[in-house]
């Protein structure tokens, strides 16, 4: 769940610049970090390569875009092969910052006046499918959904008490509580004891299901 860069960023020419040598800047940390793992200073690796110690200055501190000759060096020297100077840079890193109260309202199939569900993120690039929600039960109902889907389910009881169905059992849910549960199975709140019942509820599943 990301949110738009503002246009002020974008016409930023320093915003500009850190994009652009984004790349730059991963291959110099990979190789600050493969030299100190050798235990080399970078007089170890100038004489190794040929390079100058402003020229690997640079390349460590990413001001420069080394040719593939120098990084085919510079792989030599480090012993390892010139892909894993790339590894960081290829690798996705997700974060997602979420204000408090301000996550995205989802409208759940079955849900009732009174439930509120908020996403707090979703996972991306990746096989595991993780969706975490803030959920926020605020009025009785005398008939409760029933949920199924594929994947897990975990939730921890934040407010409130409930009793909680999953499959033949019930469980009765007071803060600090938790339940994690296979949730192909049909799982749902059974009774709202105390009002308002707010949760944590984290869902996973391989993103293939």
């Amino acid at each position: 769940m990301s949110r738009p860069t503002p246009a002020s960023s974008i016409e930023d020419p320093a915003h500009v610049r850190t994009s652009e040598n984004a790349l730059e800047k991963a291959i110099g940390r990979q190789v600050k970090r493969y030299r100190k793992q050798l235990g080399l200073t970078i007089t170890d690796i100038c004489s190794r390569t040929g390079l100058s110690a402003g020229m690997m200055s640079k390349i460590e501190n990413g001001n420069t875009s080394p040719s593939l000759a120098t990084l085919r060096s510079l792989s030599t020297a480090l012993n390892v092969p010139v892909t894993a100077l790339f590894r960081e840079f290829e690798e996705q890193r997700d974060a997602t910052f979420v204000k408090a109260g301000q996550g995205l309202a989802i409208e759940r199939h079955g849900t009732r006046a009174g439930h509120q569900y908020q996403l707090l993120g979703h996972s991306v690039h990746s096989d595991v499918s993780v969706e975490p929600y803030m959920i926020t039960l605020e009025k009785a109902s005398e008939v409760f959904p029933i949920f199924q889907h594929a994947g897990v389910e975990f939730i921890f009881i934040l407010e409130g008490s409930m009793v909680y169905r999953h499959l033949n059992a019930t469980f009765t849910l007071t803060p600090g509580d938790s339940l994690f549960f296979d949730s192909d199975a049909p799982h749902g709140p059974e009774e709202l004891v105390d009002l308002p019942v707010r949760f944590l509820s984290v869902m996973s599943q391989s993103s293939d299901s």
